[in-house]
Formats: structure tokens, sequence, C-alpha cells
């Protein structure tokens, strides 16, 4: 019998991807994430350099929030060592990553098997299966090398490449944005978790040409480096820009007031609010989804994932089970 359950892809990296999945989870769907590997700092720099495997770093966050496993393994897996020559730095989660990539021989076979082990809920595909390096072009005409060292440059970014220029999504990945009711666009940093999935051609193409409705969860406040006074325009924008116009269809944006005490801790990050401009949205042909979808209980400021899930799957009719 066929399966009728309504298929949902989510596109990202950082910190809201796994945000999100945690609360889609829940949810009676066919899941898939698809994810960058772009990284080139910390313990995923490392183990990229050492052992030529894409960068795990975004990989083990989704793992972690898909798994449905014990708490106690969720967190060795997250693990961070702070002490030892070698390991200092590195995560349990990377190690391991690493290691099943080199006992398989391929990154993708090693994570469909961690996938298997910790009863991940969901598909996993990394945008490619090979090492990818992210570019930008900055308003000047400087070219920076690597996703790190782009918001130190403190410069207005103009657009982000990826190289090789030959980069091959997974026939898998490009697959599951094909067969989506709905394709989801997650929040995170634009120009180096988000836009290194979409700039990839077929990647692009595929989010023009499939028949799902294409959202994009609006970031909540600015980047230094990055988005600095962007407005929700600018991000949906900056990503019509890079991957053409009928790629998006819909934006969900933060509509109430954020308190005056965690906008004082950002401020000493300089990142503010991201204002939602209903004008120039509307200019832009997306359907705006206006929601109040941030938790203020957490330290710092994240989408709320049951507010968010509840919010995406609405539009595909699909009640939490």
């Amino acid at each position: 019998m066929k399966d009728k359950k309504k298929q949902v892809t989510v596109i990202g990296g950082g910190t809201g991807m796994p945000v999100l999945l945690r609360g889609l989870k829940h949810y009676p769907i066919n899941l898939a994430a698809i994810v960058t590997v772009a990284d080139d700092g910390g313990s995923s720099g490392r183990l990229r350099t050492e052992m030529s495997m894409p960068a795990p770093g975004d990989i083990r966050n989704v793992i972690a929030a898909l798994a449905e496993v014990e708490p106690m393994m969720e967190k060795l897996f997250q693990h961070r060592f702070t002490n030892g020559k070698g390991l200092n730095g590195h995560s349990m989660g990377n190690l391991f990553l690493a290691a099943m990539t080199a006992v398989t021989g391929d990154f993708y076979t090693g994570i469909k098997e961690i996938s298997r082990v910790f009863k991940v809920k969901g598909r996993i595909y990394p945008i490619a299966n090979q090492n990818v390096f992210l570019n930008a072009e900055m308003l000047d005409g400087e070219i920076i090398a690597g996703e790190s060292k782009i918001p130190l440059a403190n410069k207005r970014i103009k657009r982000v490449f990826v190289e090789p220029q030959t980069v091959e999504p997974l026939p898998e990945a490009m697959t599951a944005i094909k067969e989506s009711d709905l394709v989801v666009i997650s929040p995170g940093s634009l120009y180096t978790s988000t836009l290194p999935n979409l700039v990839v051609p077929q990647i692009a193409n595929a989010l023009r040409d499939t028949k799902a409705q294409v959202v994009y969860v609006c970031n909540v406040m600015t980047q230094a480096g990055e988005t600095d006074g962007y407005t929700a325009s600018d991000h949906a924008e900056a990503i019509i820009d890079h991957i053409g116009e009928g790629c998006l269809d819909k934006i969900i944006v933060h509509n109430q007031e954020i308190t005056e005490s965690v906008l004082e801790k950002y401020r000493e990050e300089n990142a503010a609010p991201v204002r939602y401009d209903i004008d120039r949205l509307a200019h832009l042909g997306l359907e705006i989804i206006e929601r109040d979808i941030i938790d203020e209980k957490q330290q710092y400021l994240r989408h709320d994932r049951k507010k968010v899930a509840k919010t995406l799957c609405a539009l595909i009719d699909v009640d939490q089970a």
C-alpha cells in the first residue's frame, strides 16, 4: 500500500536547523534533512583537513536532533573534549562520523549507519558527499575563502559560492526535494549556513521546479559580519538573488516584541531584531505568515520548536500524532 504520509524536507545547517527538526520529528510525516558540509572551523575544520572528508559538525547536530535514543547517548555524542593534546576541541560525534567514514569508505554511508544505530527519525543527506569549500565575494570585490573567515571580514557580502563548481548533490537529496509536499529553508547564518546549500546549481533548479510549497523560516536576529541591519525582506532577497525568481513561496516571520533583557545580551554581539517589512516582502511576491515563533526561556534567542513545527505542518494539513 502506498505511504500516504506527507513529505517534508528541511534544508540548512547551523543552530537553527536542529531546532526545527526537534519539533517536526513528533509529527506523522516523512522527514528529510539536507545539511551543509562547508564548515571549516574548529573540530570540523581539523577533521576535514586531516582526513579529506566533508565537515561533520552540522551533520552531527542533526543526528542528535533526530535521534531516538537515551539522553545519555545524545549527551555522549555531543560531548566535546576539553583536554588532551590531540582530542582537545573535538566532539565525540565528529570523531564518530570520521571513524564511520573510514570504516565504510564513504561519508554518506557512514551517516546512514550512524542514523541506524541512533534510531534517527527521518533521512539525513549531506549537501554533497565530498569536501566543499565556501567563498564569498564582498561588495568591494574582495574574495574571502573559507566559511569561518567570511563573517570576520566585517564587510557587506555580495554573494557566496562553493568550490569545486562541479560539486554534485546526492541524488537522494534531489529526489527528496522533488517528491516533497513542503520544503523548509531553515533559519541560521544566512550566508554561511543557509546559502551554501542553495547555491549548488542542481539544488537551486530543484527548488524552482518542485511542486512543493517552499517556505523560509526567517531569522529573528541579525548577525554581526553577515546580516548587519538586514530586514526580513533583505534575507529573502538574498536567497532569491542567489538562486533565482520562483524559488520561494512563503516566509514565516516573528511578529512579537522581544523583551529588553534579551535585546541587551544581543547588543553586546552587535545583533538586533530582524524587522519584518511587510510591504517589501509582499513586493517580492511572498505569502507572509506572521506568528509568535520564539522561545524566550532559552539563554539565547531560539525559535520555539513546537510553535514552528505546528505552523509548518498546518501548511500541509498535518496535526501532531
